[in-house]
């Protein structure tokens, strides 16, 4: 995924690059005598070796706390998904371990899971050639969801898995693509060194007729038309309720600014990725037009694993800020808009009147948020400052499709990243939300990293419903749903899933599961393009809504909350 760098709250401890560490004698001590003060309050503590996650664990491993809801309106449901394993279904186009899937499916129906979210891998759909689709195995996983009365979130995954966080398999885009690549390198992203990104398709070459006479948004709208007519008895019958439209790497609207294959290491700037020759003629036309006929393409951002001050584009009155640089991170973040727009127009057309909801990943780039320069984010193609709002602008686009933003990193705090990171997960999450929310769109998210503790549980209630449930009506703020990744073994643990039970009920607000909750109505055509002038008018920082200091529907005590955080601090993966 693409929102990394959790800290050591039994998490990748080692892509913060934290060094292992040893209590001290004295450390000790002071533990063990606060450890059988909790035992007498009948707390106990589990730690995994093989990860290092200690917890406190409550009695029980589920105590809750809030009020009783049981007349709590509806309104403040907020439905629970589960992506799956990246693999369900496996490069060879088949669906295999159907038996251990319906096992997973019934525990996660049994614990009140509204629905599944999968990849619908382009890769695997369409590997034999140019418009041969074969959705078999899809229809077969789609029949044993159906059967065991879960809900579907499909994800037309048109990159590549593997080379981000998270990516355990790997499954690269069809063959056929990669072989006009061998000829025409410059179908895909690339860096002002000439590497190239083979995730997926640059945007450069949207309307670009250089595969077998179609554009790659011909491909894309070709491939959802395909899905549609393929999976229609799903549609009608309601089971596929969101259709996430992939629009980048990870299936993210940004740029593949962050590639781990690539060497980018957490909390690196990450880099532009606009240097193909179709991205480099269209920069020189629209300066030129622009009457900036003398500028050019950064040379002075860095590479990937650069800090901000390291670099003359992002440092202390850096290139970022000049007429220079403004123009170039307009044009950048616009192209970016542009390619959104156009794809998730053809999503439209291809599901016009299916009772489904459209979505769009947005990535989760927390680090160097609280740096003047938000380097990572510009990089990535998110033109965000203090003063300037990088996200509103998407959320106005969505708009027009009536699509729902979907955000990742929900379950992170600024507590669980290193200083130097200048890390911001909190706000960052914050101004997302609230722009959706301003812009009247749905607004959806993920954690970005796989966590089983209530203290990142409760970081995901607090956004899914930031003022608290009301009583009386609908939530003043709530998300339409959260996808939690993802499903495995871990998860289904007895401990972890007594706990991922207990938080599916409080994102519920501790009402029944309500199978006809998601019910889309007809997907309208979409609005009227909306003018670039228009779109960079949300530009204009507004300040968002306000957030309570805790959930009102926390798993645990305090006390055990507490405990689970300061143990963690301490003993890091061995």
């Amino acid at each position: 995924m693409a929102s990394v760098g959790t800290s050591n709250l039994g998490v990748l401890a080692e892509v913060m690059g934290f060094p292992h560490q040893e209590l001290s004698v004295v450390m000790i001590k002071k533990f063990n005598l606060a450890r059988k003060q909790l035992l007498r309050q009948n707390i106990t503590f589990s730690c995994n070796r093989k990860t290092g996650i200690t917890r406190a664990i409550a009695p029980e491993a589920t105590k809750v706390t809030g009020p009783t809801l049981s007349s709590v309106p509806l309104a403040n449901y907020v439905p629970v998904y589960v992506m799956l394993p990246l693999d369900v279904i496996s490069i060879d186009n088949v669906f295999r371990d159907q038996g251990k899937c319906e096992k997973q499916f019934k525990e996660l129906r049994e614990a009140g899971v509204d629905g599944i979210m999968v990849d619908v891998w382009w890769g695997i759909v369409e590997a034999n050639g140019p418009g041969l689709y074969d959705w078999s195995a899809y229809r077969s996983l789609f029949q044993l969801v159906r059967k065991i009365g879960l809900k579907i979130q499909a994800i037309m995954s048109f990159h590549q898995c593997g080379g981000n966080i998270g990516d355990d398999v790997f499954i690269p885009i069809p063959k056929w693509v990669l072989a006009i690549g061998e000829n025409n390198p410059d179908i895909f992203y690339t860096n002002r060194t000439g590497t190239r990104n083979k995730e997926c398709l640059s945007l450069a070459v949207d309307n670009q007729p250089l595969f077998e006479g179609r554009t790659a948004i011909q491909i894309y709208s070709d491939y959802m038309r395909s899905f549609r007519e393929n999976m229609s008895d799903f549609l009608e019958a309601g089971s596929i309720v969101d259709i996430e439209v992939g629009l980048g790497p990870a299936g993210e609207l940004r740029y593949p600014s962050y590639t781990q294959s690539q060497g980018w290491k957490f909390p690196g700037i990450g880099e532009f990725q606009c240097y193909d020759k179709y991205m480099r003629t269209d920069f020189k036309e629209a300066a030129t037009k622009a009457g900036h006929s003398e500028c050019d393409l950064p040379d002075d951002a860095g590479t990937y694993n650069n800090v901000p001050a390291e670099t003359g584009f992002f440092g202390p009155n850096g290139t970022y800020l000049t007429e220079k640089g403004k123009f170039f991170l307009t044009w950048y973040s616009n192209k970016l808009l542009l390619h959104g727009d156009q794809i998730l127009d053809e999503a439209n057309k291809a599901f016009l009147g299916c009772k489904v909801k459209l979505s769009a990943k947005v990535a989760g780039i927390h680090w160097w948020y609280k740096d003047a320069s938000h380097a990572a984010e510009l990089t990535a193609g998110f033109y965000n400052l203090d003063n300037r709002d990088g996200y509103r602008p998407i959320a106005r686009m969505l708009s027009r499709h009536y699509g729902t933003f979907n955000f990742t990193c929900l379950e992170m705090r600024n507590s669980e990243h290193p200083a130097y990171a200048k890390s911001g997960p909190q706000e960052l999450v914050q101004q997302v939300l609230s722009v959706g929310w301003k812009e009247n769109i749905d607004v959806a998210g993920e954690n970005a990293l796989s966590r089983y503790d209530g203290y990142a549980y409760n970081q995901i209630l607090l956004n899914a419903r930031p003022n608290g449930i009301n009583k009386n009506g609908p939530p003043e703020l709530k998300m339409a749903g959260l996808t939690y990744l993802r499903l495995s073994e871990k998860l289904l643990q007895s401990r972890n899933f007594r706990t991922f039970k207990t938080f599916v009920k409080k994102m519920h607000a501790d009402l029944d599961y309500c199978p006809e909750y998601e019910k889309p109505a007809p997907l309208g055509r979409s609005k009227g393009e909306i003018s670039m002038d228009e779109l960079l008018k949300a530009t204009q920082r507004t300040k968002p809504f306000p957030w309570d200091e805790q959930t009102d529907a926390r798993i645990g005590s305090l006390l055990a909350e507490y405990w689970d955080r300061l143990l963690n601090k301490f003993f890091l993966s061995n």
